[in-house]
């Protein structure tokens, strides 16, 4: 049954990790399901070769550098709406046996859950803490805020949300990198919302799932690698300023209004400050791994 699901990933110039995702995907479910490598503008060559080499693959470029939840959209557009599930997952994630059957099973158990997320677990062997709380204004600002500089700070024990990493619950959001989502519940709420550009859609998207009655459901029964910031590490003075473009955007469109203008731009004020602070670092680290 083939129609039951469609796995969506994007690329970027993802080398080697894309034949790696493939590769895996054969031993992560019975199904044989159609592929959509939705391509926002490599040169490495990677994404024809794994349509040349891989039967079920489709290459669909997107003409320009969407971000990744305007290209996921991009390709679900492309996918009969009678498929039942999308696999929505990052090209640098390598799957774990029987892992997409896994989540498959556990949405059988929850019927609400429009999206459900496996156990990830990065190169080092550690548990990524993909299972986290939705940040509101006060608990996302202090993680945002204080995350880098102290690690233990209560707004970030309380917004990573890692504390069981053995039990299938409900939770608030789950990491974007891998997804297994119930095509009605997708739909329903528009997808990912396309203005962000990278990072935060993840977490806009599971917001509003549960917004709209839908839960998120942590499946730790299933389990992958994921090779996360590949691309994003080696690029700081990009990529942290648009996390934190979304991190505000996130809540400012969840604080509206006049009245709490103020609050929109002390944090506005505050991101800038840390993004600056957080680049100048990063790019350090960068700097100095290079004299080694």
């Amino acid at each position: 049954m083939t129609d039951q699901l469609a796995v969506v990933t994007v690329t970027y110039s993802s080398g080697d990790y894309l034949r790696s995702f493939l590769e895996t995907l054969a031993h992560a479910t019975d199904l044989d399901p159609r592929v959509v490598i939705a391509d926002n503008g490599s040169d490495d060559g990677a994404p024809e070769a794994a349509e040349r080499d891989y039967e079920r693959v489709t290459l669909l470029h997107t003409g320009a550098n969407l971000g990744y939840g305007g290209a996921i959209n991009r390709a679900v557009a492309q996918i009969d709406p009678a498929v039942e599930f999308l696999l929505v997952a990052n090209p640098d994630v390598a799957w774990g046996p029987g892992s997409i059957d896994e989540l498959l099973a556990a949405a059988g158990r929850w019927p609400k859950a429009g999206a459900l997320g496996p156990l990830i677990r990065e190169p080092d062997g550690s548990v990524y803490p993909s299972a986290r709380r939705v940040p509101h204004l006060v608990s996302g600002t202090g993680h945002a805020l204080l995350g880098a500089v102290w690690k233990n700070n209560p707004f970030t024990r309380s917004y990573l949300d890692d504390e069981r990493t053995d039990t299938e619950r409900p939770v608030g959001w789950l990491s974007g990198s891998c997804l297994l989502l119930r095509r009605t519940a997708f739909d329903e709420i528009g997808g990912f919302d396309d203005d962000y550009f990278m990072f935060m859609e993840d977490v806009d998207l599971g917001d509003r799932l549960g917004r709209a009655g839908w839960q998120n459901v942590f499946v730790p029964t299933a389990e992958i690698l994921h090779t996360k910031g590949h691309a994003a590490s080696k690029n700081p003075e990009l990529m942290l300023p648009a996390h934190h473009r979304s991190a505000y955007k996130f809540q400012a469109d969840r604080n509206p209004g006049p009245l709490r203008a103020p609050l929109r731009w002390g944090l506005r004020a505050g991101l800038a400050i840390r993004s600056r602070v957080a680049v100048r670092l990063a790019r350090r680290e960068l700097d100095r791994g290079g004299e080694q």
